[in-house]
């Protein structure tokens, strides 16, 4: 009988034990960066070259690639002083924005109607369709706009498309703005609304919602809650939360001039938020909320996209909540730049993301 030779076999009997020396040698250098931490060894910025970065295209939508690749917003750096300066670009953007309303109301089929609630303008957006499921539900809106821009009805636009792909009745809050008031005004305008709203609708069955400053002002509004004692909402959409306003986090670097919206850290955005603060710490959490205790938040879906300045500030969020036990999604857009899941009513995508979010409420409302 002829007998094996083994010798065929002794690679991979023996592959294991190379391996594992490959590896021995290989921890020393892994763990070196840990060890370097640990003698407080500084940190090295990692330079980048310049790069063009092209219009990404896969499972985007013809009219969102027309978005992503506009040049940068050209108001970008208007680095404004005063809340009247403010004033004056948010009253002439409002006034363009406004004529654009008349067409957006027709095609979602909602009413918009100014109300008041709490000593607090509002505005009632309805859908024409609200099935039954919905009925004793309510969604409170903060608008966005970097807490100056979109006063009145220009602020409007986000809850017309919530309304319309959710079918919830919405109450747009036309909170105070610079040079009106300052901080805390926008928050304790919200909160007025909330406290009217609770007077005929369960907390369970109410959710805040908004992007931008909006969406800080949104999770501003559960700290504030939680402080005076009054219930939960049953969930929030924070939408790209202006969260960290002392532009901390990872983004504020990789995304700027990427971004075409907010372009940069140091740009119209963070000014308007300065202005707002008047002198306030910026790192208090009912301005900057990623650094409030999320612990005890409702159920909440946060929404943002590779090229938005503000993805640290969402990723940020969506870790603490989690980290707090909170029930919490995170949805990220390809290629988009800060808020453009929201610039046209007629896109998938802002089909998609509205349609997410309201998915979202109907799981988490009324239980």
């Amino acid at each position: 009988m002829q007998t094996r030779s083994p010798v065929a076999l002794a690679p991979v009997a023996f592959a294991p034990v190379a391996f594992a020396l490959i590896a021995l040698a290989v921890i020393p250098l892994a763990v070196a960066p840990v060890a370097a931490l640990a003698a407080d060894a500084p940190l090295t910025p990692l330079q980048v070259p310049a790069k063009t970065l092209p219009v990404p295209t896969a499972d985007i939508s013809p009219g969102m690639q027309t978005f992503i690749a506009a040049p940068l917003n050209p108001n970008w750096d208007k680095l404004w002083q005063t809340g009247a300066e403010a004033r004056a670009f948010a009253d002439a953007q409002a006034e363009r924005v406004v004529k654009g309303i008349p067409a957006i109301r027709e095609r979602l089929h909602v009413s918009v109607e100014p109300a008041t609630m709490g000593g607090v303008k509002v505005f009632m957006v309805t859908p024409e369709t609200i099935p039954p499921q919905h009925q004793n539900k309510v969604l409170i809106h903060v608008h966005g706009g970097c807490y100056v821009l979109f006063p009145g009805l220009s602020g409007t636009t986000e809850a017309m498309m919530m309304a319309a792909f959710g079918q919830y009745k919405v109450i747009s809050v036309d909170y105070r703005m610079p040079p009106e008031a300052y901080f805390p005004a926008a928050l304790d305008d919200a909160v007025a609304v909330y406290r009217e709203a609770l007077k005929t609708t369960d907390a369970k069955n109410i959710a805040f919602f908004g992007t931008s400053a909006g969406g800080a002002l949104a999770l501003e509004m559960v700290l504030r809650a939680r402080e005076k004692g009054l219930p939960m909402p049953g969930a929030i959409a924070p939408g790209t939360p202006m969260s960290d306003a002392t532009k901390t986090g990872d983004s504020f670097y990789t995304n700027e001039k990427v971004d075409n919206i907010l372009v940069s850290r140091d740009g119209f955005c963070d000014a308007a938020t300065v202005i707002y603060a008047q002198g306030h710490d910026l790192k208090d959490p009912l301005i900057s909320p990623v650094y409030g205790d999320m612990h005890g938040f409702p159920p909440a879906i946060l929404t943002t996209g590779t090229r938005d300045l503000l993805l640290s500030n969402t990723v940020r969020v969506h870790r603490n909540l989690r980290r707090a036990g909170i029930d919490a999604t995170l949805v990220v857009f390809e290629g988009q730049s800060h808020a453009q899941y929201q610039f046209d009513d007629r896109l998938p995508e802002t089909k998609e993301a509205f349609g997410e979010i309201a998915s979202f409420f109907d799981s988490h409302l009324g239980h």
